[in-house]
């Protein structure tokens, strides 16, 4: 009994070594925050862009643990109160912030769209986080008087509060039929590399290789 109390412990002491090594060799953490498009809606979780972003950065050696705080169907307003407790728990050093799809979806007001997404940038930037922000378009069945501000909010997010941005998560994938899933919203397996070469542009240069 003692002998196998013994390795129990000795085991548990070589997990903790582990766990703080890989600490160690991941000082900066990356939380990717966002909706769907992020979560892997529709497709094995290890084809999403989020898993192939992960990849290449533990394939480019940069000293980054990812995070995926995605949830499927999420809303601003929804994220605006998940967000302290993710804060908290992973204290990220950068956060990719992807929502709004779903406001624009339900046609909710841009107005609050845009102040639930204002506040998110301050609830990071007061914790210590950098961002990348992204842009998100919303079908023209929605119509021009909505579409266009809705689009244009990104931009002028990014401007007013210097932010980098990516114009548009899912560039070059909807003008193309057969790599979008049945409903039209989101990307095919295949198309999720996309996706990761549309980020990488504006996220290499914010990351960290001390």
């Amino acid at each position: 009994m003692k002998a196998l109390l013994i390795r129990l412990v000795t085991c548990l002491l070589v997990i903790q070594s582990s766990a703080l090594r890989a600490a160690e060799d991941t000082p900066y953490t990356l939380m990717v925050f966002g909706d769907s498009l992020s979560a892997a809606y529709g497709i094995e979780e290890e084809s999403g862009w989020v898993t192939l972003l992960t990849n290449r950065i533990e394939d480019e050696d940069w000293p980054y643990r990812v995070i995926n705080g995605s949830v499927s169907g999420e809303t601003t307003t929804g994220g605006l109160v998940r967000l302290p407790a993710m804060l908290d728990s992973y204290q990220p050093d950068l956060v990719i912030l992807e929502l709004g799809g779903n406001d624009g979806l339900r046609g909710l007001p841009l107005a609050t769209l845009k102040q639930n997404l204002l506040k998110m940038i301050d609830l990071v930037e007061a914790s210590g986080g950098k961002i990348l922000l992204t842009g998100i378009q919303i079908p023209p069945n929605y119509g021009p008087r909505y579409t266009v501000p809705f689009f244009r909010i990104y931009g002028e997010l990014a401007e007013e509060r210097s932010l980098a941005l990516v114009p548009f998560l899912i560039e070059g994938i909807p003008q193309q039929p057969e790599l979008m899933q049945n409903d039209g919203i989101h990307p095919k397996a295949e198309a999720q590399f996309m996706i990761v070469e549309n980020i990488w542009p504006f996220l290499e240069p914010m990351l960290k290789d001390d």
